[in-house]
């Protein structure tokens, strides 16, 4: 039973990749803005990875200004504890100054090497963001093409497949507009009829006066 199942589920699998395969291959554009939107969330990931590692950058720096004046204050300390012959806190002043100094070199190699990751991490960042626009463009193209070619293959069916219905509905469209034009003329002419005929009229009373 366990086989039948798992044959059955293998088939079902292997069908919806059979369906989804034919869809791109009818559809390609759909799988270019598929692939558009994971471009996109990818690239809006490292941005808030630079975004991060900013704030860690900012944390290390503050940690490595600490501890250098902390190393400062208890420097200055240990100084006056010596003078003062105050041997155990000069001794502690010198521990501590100790692990500052300690505590800021790491933290200071630590923010240079963060530094180095950032400007990596940003010109990568601004490649992707150059290709993500190109992308686009590319896609703009691609449809563009795409509606010629469908708009080009529909046109073609309709002569191919309905030749002379078609051009019958261009013929039966100019022989009405041919006949409105003779309704216009002749309505043109019946209404200017009498103002023409008065004009005749009088030209030929002024001709007879005279």
């Amino acid at each position: 039973m366990a086989n039948v199942f798992k044959r059955l589920t293998e088939s079902i699998s292997a069908d919806l990749h059979q369906m989804l395969d034919e869809k791109e291959e009818k559809n390609p554009i759909a799988k270019l803005n598929q692939y558009m939107r994971e471009s996109e969330k990818e690239t809006e990931n490292v941005r808030k990875l630079i975004e991060r590692q900013h704030r860690l950058k900012e944390e290390y720096t503050r940690e490595y200004y600490q501890a250098r004046d902390m190393a400062d204050k208890r420097r200055r300390q240990a100084e006056i504890a010596k003078t003062a012959g105050e041997m155990e806190m000069e001794q502690f002043a010198q521990q501590e100054l100790a692990e500052y100094e300690t505590r800021a070199e790491r933290m200071k190699a630590m923010r240079d090497e963060m530094d180095e990751k950032l400007t990596m991490l940003e010109q990568k960042y601004e490649e992707m963001k150059h290709r993500l626009k190109d992308m686009k463009l590319k896609r703009m193209e691609l449809m563009g093409r795409e509606n010629a070619a469908r708009a080009h293959y529909r046109m073609n069916q309709v002569l191919d497949e309905y030749p002379e219905k078609s051009f019958s509905r261009f013929d039966e469209m100019d022989r009405y507009i041919q006949h409105l034009e003779q309704k216009v003329n002749s309505a043109y002419y019946r209404n200017t009829f009498d103002s023409k005929i008065a004009q005749l009229e009088r030209e030929q009373d002024k001709t007879s006066a005279n």
